[in-house]
């Protein structure tokens, strides 16, 4: 089979990316990407395709407390890159509204999102905790940056 000329800008299945490159030695990716609470679909870094910018895509599965009992993000951090973030909810009917809860910091102000959001955090902007509060509906999160890789500046608070 002759090998195609750009196929290789085509990402289709999970790879291994820089966030699962720094996971200590011994931890499975797989054991924190496809959890009862999220699935990370797919990820693209210069890790993954050289040359490629950060970015991820994850699903957010259906639950409550029993199910996000932990804070998704709990550090806030900042990256050296802008970053954009997204979530959408999956009622086809109401496709702005997000089927869940999620409680989401910009530097020291508090956002609880309930309808579906773009999220533009500028680079050198502290951002997080982010917490899942309840998904009653599948949610479609992303997050994007020019940065090669992901990367975070934890705040000293």
């Amino acid at each position: 089979m002759t090998e195609s000329k750009h196929g290789k800008y085509i990402v289709s299945e999970r790879k291994l990316d820089s966030r699962d490159a720094a996971l200590p030695l011994g931890i499975d990716p797989a054991s924190v990407s496809d959890t009862k609470s999220h699935l990370k679909l797919l990820s693209l870094d210069d890790y993954v395709l050289k040359g490629s910018f950060y970015t991820e895509a994850v699903w957010m599965w259906p639950g409550g407390p029993e199910v996000y009992p932990e804070t998704a993000e709990p550090n806030s951090h900042a990256h050296d890159y802008d970053e954009t973030l997204g979530f959408f909810g999956t009622d086809l009917k109401n496709p702005y509204d997000l089927g869940g809860e999620i409680e989401f910091w910009l530097e020291d102000e508090k956002f609880i999102l309930i309808r579906s959001c773009l999220i533009f955090v500028p680079k050198g902007m502290y951002h997080c905790p982010l917490v899942i509060h309840k998904v009653d509906l599948p949610i479609f999160h992303f997050g994007a940056g020019p940065g090669g890789a992901y990367t975070q500046e934890l705040t000293d608070k």
